[in-house]
């Protein structure tokens, strides 16, 4: 029989809980070590609409990447996740910074997912030794639109924004979600890139001002690259039990492509 204290302690392992960002809420969120396992469903995020396909397919505990507490809880709506949790009886994980700075987290995902060889650590998260961004190198030389265009298709995106650097892409710093602050320790670096889920007008006009190819993916692709090894990786260490990726985890972003030359 394995229980929820049993996968709760393998992802410890892997990626420490305690080596979390310190404004960060991950763990076990809801229900208890003691919980058998015999399925279980992970995903970027528990939603509702997760939290019934949990439901469906019988697992009894989600794990997922962004914490389904994160703030304090002042009221509990009958339709919302934890509420749901707590109803079905199942148990959630969450691994959050602490799986983005982790040997095989996240962000080292995203790398491996663009290419990069030669990786190592752009920014150090404190005086941790964890790394809050990477940097390696691709294959081959890009140029600006080349390279956003092979990141658009690496990732699986329906679309991106990015800034055009004006020279050519052979190093690479990136940082998964909501990472575009490490731009300005990338071009330090000597990076002409950087891959990030989210960025703000006043950042993308920094970078281009520093020439450097700024790549906005989106928060879910930069993160939903963790998924499957991580599932993998607890199937290989339970094989008595039933791990699935949700089906109904998606990107709540959508993208209309520009038809429109000129005028309004």
């Amino acid at each position: 029989m394995i229980f929820v204290g049993d996968i709760y302690d393998f992802i410890d392992g892997m990626a420490p809980f305690h080596t979390a960002m310190d404004f960060d809420n991950p763990g076990l969120l809801v229900g208890g070590r003691n919980m058998s396992v015999q399925s279980a469903l992970l995903s970027l995020d528990i939603t509702p609409a997760v939290v019934r396909e949990a439901k469906e397919v019988q697992a009894d505990l989600i794990i997922s990447h962004h914490p389904v507490i994160f703030r304090p809880l002042k009221r509990i709506d009958t339709d919302t996740a934890p509420y749901l949790l707590a109803k079905y009886d199942i148990a959630a994980i969450c691994a959050h910074t602490n799986l983005d700075m982790a040997a095989e987290g996240v962000n080292t995902c995203l790398a491996k997912r663009l290419g990069l060889k030669n990786i190592h650590m752009l920014k150090e998260y404190g005086n941790t030794g964890l790394p809050e961004g990477l940097v390696g190198e691709t294959e081959r030389e890009y140029s600006p639109r080349a390279f956003a265009e092979f990141v658009r298709d690496a990732l699986g995106c329906d679309g991106l924004r990015y800034t055009d650097g004006g020279r050519a892409v052979s190093k690479v710093g990136l940082c998964s979600g909501g990472g575009a602050d490490l731009v300005y320790d990338a071009a330090e670096y000597g990076c002409q890139a950087f891959v990030t889920g989210e960025s703000k007008h006043n950042i993308l006009l920094d970078a281009e001002n520093m020439r450097v190819t700024m790549v906005d993916a989106g928060h879910f692709y930069t993160e939903d690259v963790v998924i499957e090894p991580l599932m993998e990786k607890l199937q290989k260490q339970f094989p008595q039990v039933r791990f699935a990726k949700s089906k109904r985890m998606h990107s709540p972003a959508k993208t209309i492509g520009c038809t429109r030359t000129g005028g309004i």
